[in-house]
């Protein structure tokens, strides 16, 4: 029962951190339409940003400021959100399909750069014995995860606790309005580019805190935690869940990185080891049936949005399309 329970405080720390990074891609997609492929990529940038920050100095590595977790962990995110900047900047323009292929472009140019950036981010050996915050002050490992984990809940639901005011708010009424129909709401005296701009940013911004807790508990990053199949696992994550709700978003998690353990676990003991690095590849099948399922019989996730499209958007349709009635 103890290794039940102990196992049971790692699943949840990682589902937790995952719904921290799901809710900053719901931000995007679900409440304002911007299709988002470089997940990995502000999820990395955090990581190795709060990395490089509070790691110890190595003469051989740039970096290693030694700075205090909660600072290093800022520091990351902000990276993240500059990041995000940037790069809409350079993509918002874009119509869904460009998008989509130039954040998905720029998340393999991330993971290649920490690949062969040596001096920064330690190459295909990562950075290692990165400290973990206040770990010296427990007795045993097992102590020290329970704590953390009530440490994370703590963020994420401060996250989500933000976001839902911010999403309830005029602010989030706009970003709906833009999804819906962006001529609509710029007939309405607001700015489509300017809103999915600050959306994007802090969208960014949370994956990169993602990325700094995930650094924080395992005391280790690397290029292979970044792989493309992770922005796969974590839009099949929004999509089970359900876009556009937050509570979705949360139980999408749970669902997907659930099935993707248990089914992790059971090809270990069944399939031979000779064939469980083809076997592997069931995983992502499982994920993309559920996909399928999901659309074909909840197109709206598991738990659907709510239905909050502003009635003044609706009006400046009917405005803009019937302009003699006016």
């Amino acid at each position: 029962m103890l290794g039940i329970a102990l196992y049971l405080v790692f699943f949840l720390i990682v589902v937790t951190i995952y719904a921290i990074l799901v809710m900053g891609l719901n931000l995007q997609w679900g409440f304002t339409g911007l299709f988002n492929a470089g997940v990995v990529a502000f999820y990395a940038i955090g990581a190795y940003g709060t990395a490089i920050l509070i790691g110890p100095e190595r003469p051989e590595l740039i970096g290693g400021f030694e700075l205090p977790f909660a600072l290093g962990l800022l520091g990351g995110a902000a990276l993240a959100a500059l990041a995000g900047l940037v790069v809409a900047l350079a993509t918002l323009r874009l119509r869904e399909e460009y998008l989509a292929i130039a954040t998905f472009g720029i998340a393999i140019t991330v993971q290649l750069v920490a690949l062969n950036f040596d001096a920064l981010t330690g190459g295909a050996n990562g950075l290692i014995g990165l400290p973990r915050p206040m770990f010296g002050y427990f007795e045993t490992p097992n102590l020290y995860n329970v704590c953390y984990l009530v440490a994370v809940l703590a963020i994420a639901g401060a996250v989500y606790a933000l976001l839902e005011r911010a999403v309830r708010s005029p602010w989030g009424r706009v970003l709906r309005a833009i999804r819906e129909d962006a001529t609509a709401a710029r007939s309405l005296g607001k700015n489509p580019t300017a809103i999915r701009l600050q959306a994007f940013i802090l969208g960014s911004g949370i994956m990169g805190l993602a990325g700094g807790l995930y650094v924080g508990f395992i005391g280790f990053v690397s290029p292979i935690d970044f792989l493309p199949i992770l922005t796969f696992q974590i839009w099949a994550m929004l999509i089970v869940g359900g876009s556009g709700n937050n509570k979705g978003a949360v139980l999408g998690v749970l669902v997907v990185w659930g099935l993707w353990t248990i089914s992790g676990t059971l090809i270990s003991q069944v399939v031979p080891p000779s064939l469980q690095s083809q076997a592997g590849a069931g995983q992502a099948i499982i994920i993309g049936l559920v996909i399928v399922l999901t659309l074909l019989f909840r197109p709206r996730g598991l738990i659907g949005e709510e239905s909050v499209v502003s009635k003044h958007v609706r009006a400046a349709r009917v405005a803009r399309d019937n302009p003699s009635s006016s």
